[in-house]
């Protein structure tokens, strides 16, 4: 057993011990820290609710398809690959849709292809930029959001940009 086993034990340990030195009931402050995350829970549920009845709504409806196909020739001509487009409508809005749609691209075009590369590269150098703001922004209440949203966006854009080239240019065609 490595020391990296007993990391958590350990801490786990540290803060029994300070919390008797201290003289803090601790099981009173947990029931009182879970009992705040539930309240939290609660007040986002709302948020996170609307989002997944709207990406549900948005993937029925064919629109991803509708953008997929209408963006088809721009992709074609910037050398960017077609398959990757519908990772790229949904990764701002879902995590767990985007990898679903990322799994669908390696299954369909095989890993190690320039597709599959892209596609891994926009996973892991993006965000899900609508679900994070509806979560945090949700957790303090803001109903005003000012920049942050499309600053987020902008973000996503550059390291698509970026990650697209710099894929293309280590593992182009």
């Amino acid at each position: 057993m490595g020391f990296t086993d007993w990391i958590i034990p350990l801490i786990t340990v540290f803060v029994l011990i300070y919390a008797a030195v201290k003289r803090v009931d601790v099981f009173g402050a947990f029931c009182e820290g879970a009992s705040e995350g539930l309240k939290t829970c609660a007040d986002i549920l709302p948020a996170l609710v609307l989002l997944l009845v709207c990406i549900g709504m948005f993937r029925a409806s064919g629109a991803v398809e509708f953008l997929t196909d209408a963006l088809q020739p721009i992709c074609k001509a910037l050398g960017f690959p077609s398959e990757v487009v519908p990772l790229v409508i949904l990764r701002p809005f879902s995590g767990s849709g985007s990898m679903a749609v990322y799994n669908e691209i390696a299954s369909s075009v095989g890993a190690d292809t320039f597709a599959e590369r892209v596609a891994a590269t926009l996973i892991g150098s993006s965000e899900t930029t609508f679900y994070t703001a509806a979560v945090y922004f949700g957790a303090v209440k803001c109903k005003k959001t000012r920049c942050a949203v499309p600053a987020a966006l902008t973000a996503d854009c550059t390291a698509w940009i970026v990650c697209g080239a710099v894929v293309y240019l280590f593992f182009g065609r």
